[in-house]
C-alpha cells in the first residue's frame, strides 16, 4: 500500500523478524484496532445527537450517555488493553535458557561486544551483533558515561543502558538477514551516528564464526598490507585498539582483531572497505565528529592506503 511504502526495511517495527518484535507488532495492532473502535464509538455518538436525531435528551438519558458512553465505555476498553499491554512486558525480558549471552556496553559513540562463551571466556567485537536464529539470546547492557538506548526495531524493543547498572533484554530472532539497530537516546553529537548491524545466522553458521573470531589476527597478505602492519604498530593505534597474535592490547577503543569481517565501519555509518578504512583514519573526527580517536590526516596518502588494506584484510 502506498501509504505505507516508508514503513518496510530493516528498521521497521512493522516488518518484525524475531519473537519480542512480533509481539510488540500484535500489540500496536490490538491498540490500534481497540483505538478506533473507541473513536467509531464516541464519534457515532455525537453524530448521532448532532446530526441523524438532533433532539431534547431527558436529564436521565444525557447521564447515562455521558456515564456510559463517556467514561464507562472508554475506561473497561482502555483498562482490557492495558492488562494486555502489561502482560507483554515481562516476556519481552525473560531469557529463560537462554543459548547464548552477550554483553553490550555503550561507548562515545560505538558500541562495545562482548560474546561469553561456555567454558566462561569472553570474545571482544565492537559495533556489530550476531545471533543464531531460533534460539533466545540473553544481552546484558551497561554503558560508559552517558545514557544510550538499545534498540533493534525488527528485532524486540528499545532498553535503555545506565552508567553503573545493568539492565537485560531477551531476542529470539527467527528469520536469518541483516537488521540494523541504533542508539535511541540522544548521547551527545554523534549520537545519530551511533548505529550497529545485526546479523542473524543459522545456529551451524553462528557457532562456526565464533569459533572464527576466537582465533588470532590474519597474517597480512602482500607487501601493501604488511606496510599497513608495520604503521599501525609504529603510529601507536595498538595503545587503544588490540589486535590478538600483535603487540597491540588497548582497551580504549573497539577491538580490532577481525574488524574486516565485519559488515560496516565507524558503528554502522560506513561500508567495510580498504577504501573506506583509509578514509575513516584521515577524517575520523570529521565523519564522527567528537569521537575520541584522532584524524591521521598527517600521514603520507600511502601510508594511509597500507592501513585500510591491513585492516580491511583483518577477517
Amino acid at each position: 500500500m502506498l501509504p505505507l511504502g516508508g514503513c518496510g526495511g530493516l528498521q521497521s517495527t512493522l516488518q518484525p523478524a524475531g519473537k519480542e518484535a512480533a509481539e510488540i507488532a500484535t500489540l500496536f495492532h490490538v491498540l490500534l484496532v481497540g483505538a478506533v473502535v473507541l473513536w467509531l464509538l464516541v464519534n457515532g455518538i455525537f453524530l448521532y445527537v448532532t446530526r441523524l436525531n438532533p433532539r431534547p435528551l431527558s436529564r436521565r438519558a444525557a447521564e447515562g450517555l455521558i456515564i456510559g458512553g463517556g467514561i464507562l465505555f472508554p475506561t473497561v476498553l482502555l483498562g482490557i488493553l492495558l492488562a494486555y499491554s502489561m502482560s507483554l512486558m515481562s516476556s519481552q525480558r525473560e531469557t529463560g535458557n537462554a543459548a547464548t549471552s552477550v554483553s553490550v556496553t555503550g561507548e562515545q559513540w560505538w558500541w562495545r561486544v562482548q560474546y561469553r562463551r561456555e567454558d566462561g571466556s569472553l570474545l571482544a567485537s565492537a559495533n556489530e551483533l550476531r545471533l543464531p536464529a531460533g534460539e533466545r539470546t540473553e544481552v546484558t547492557l551497561t554503558s560508559n558515561k552517558v545514557i544510550h538506548s538499545f534498540w533493534v526495531p525488527a528485532l524486540a524493543g528499545k532498553m535503555d543502558m545506565f552508567p553503573g547498572r545493568v539492565t537485560r533484554l531477551a531476542l529470539q530472532p527467527e528469520t536469518t538477514g541483516i537488521y540494523r539497530g541504533q542508539c535511541a537516546e540522544f548521547c551527545g553529537t554523534s549520537h545519530a551516528l551511533m548505529a550497529f548491524q545485526v546479523v542473524v545466522m543459522t545456529p551451524e553458521d553462528f557457532e562456526r564464526w565464533l569459533e572464527e573470531q576466537a582465533t588470532p589476527a590474519a597474517e597480512p597478505e602482500g607487501m601493501l598490507a604488511m606496510e599497513g602492519r608495520q604503521a599501525f604498530l609504529r603510529e601507536g593505534c595498538g595503545a587503544c585498539h588490540t589486535v590478538r597474535g600483535t603487540p597491540a592490547a588497548g582497551t580504549t577503543g573497539p577491538d580490532l582483531t577481525h574488524v574486516g569481517g565485519r559488515t560496516t565501519l565507524g558503528a554502522g555509518i560506513l561500508p567495510s572497505t580498504p577504501e573506506d578504512f583509509t578514509r575513516w583514519i584521515q577524517h575520523t573526527d570529521t565523519i564522527k565528529p567528537d569521537v575520541y580517536m584522532p584524524s591521521y590526516d598527517h600521514l603520507d596518502q600511502t601510508v594511509l592506503e597500507a592501513l585500510g588494506h591491513y585492516l580491511k584484510g583483518l577477517m
